[in-house]
């Protein structure tokens, strides 16, 4: 197995937000400013791939009945450790994401992985995917909250880039899906000058 292919397709080739649609309802919600898309990329990359680790490692004793209340608990237990480390560590920023860190319990990006990948491969290639996903999610966290919090504030990172008006629509959720939009149309291109296929949609789930 080709790691860097397999950490390649988490990050550009199904790109969980740009290529597979998922979880854009906290996409949209979180990503007003560039600091708030960075702390849920950071939390959803290492609940990521903590739970890829933790459902590669045990799936041997993990029934196939109950596999899925078994991720969502193997999800909730990291969700919850990575809740209270960035409360304590950034405090200003997580009173404004907190609410959203708690919902990665339910992200379609998670448990998919879980299921289609981690539940059928050893430690290190699931380790590998879950880092190439939690990157790819990062990446559009961040591109897409610089992109709004530029047009829609004027700034970056808070600090101020211009004394023109900005562009409210970008900070409001039609902005954010307008926003998704542009991006994915932009690695659509960059797919197809590449020479590659345009992705099946993920479906557009939480």
């Amino acid at each position: 197995m080709n790691y860097g292919q397999l950490l390649w397709r988490g990050f550009f080739a199904e790109n969980p937000v740009f290529r597979l649609a998922l979880s854009l309802c906290p996409a949209v919600a979180v990503t007003t400013s560039v600091k708030n898309g960075l702390m849920m990329g950071v939390a959803v990359l290492a609940v990521q791939v903590l739970s890829s680790a933790t459902a590669s490692l045990f799936k041997p004793w993990i029934h196939d009945k109950v596999r899925i209340p078994v991720y969502t608990i193997i999800i909730a237990l990291w969700v919850s450790v990575i809740d209270m480390t960035l409360a304590a560590v950034a405090p200003t920023i997580y009173a404004q994401v907190g609410l959203y860190i708690k919902l990665i319990v339910a992200f379609a990006i998670i448990i998919s992985r879980l299921e289609v990948f981690a539940s059928k491969y050893p430690l290190i290639p699931s380790l590998i995917d879950g880092l190439g996903m939690g990157l790819g999610f990062l990446f559009a966290m961040v591109l897409i909250g610089a992109f709004r919090e530029v047009l829609g504030n004027g700034t970056f990172w808070g600090f101020p880039l211009t004394t023109e008006k900005p562009i409210l629509l970008f900070i409001l959720p039609a902005g954010g899906f307008f926003t998704i939009g542009l991006l994915m149309a932009a690695m659509n291109a960059i797919d197809v000058w590449r020479g590659g296929k345009l992705p099946q949609s993920g479906g557009g789930h939480v």
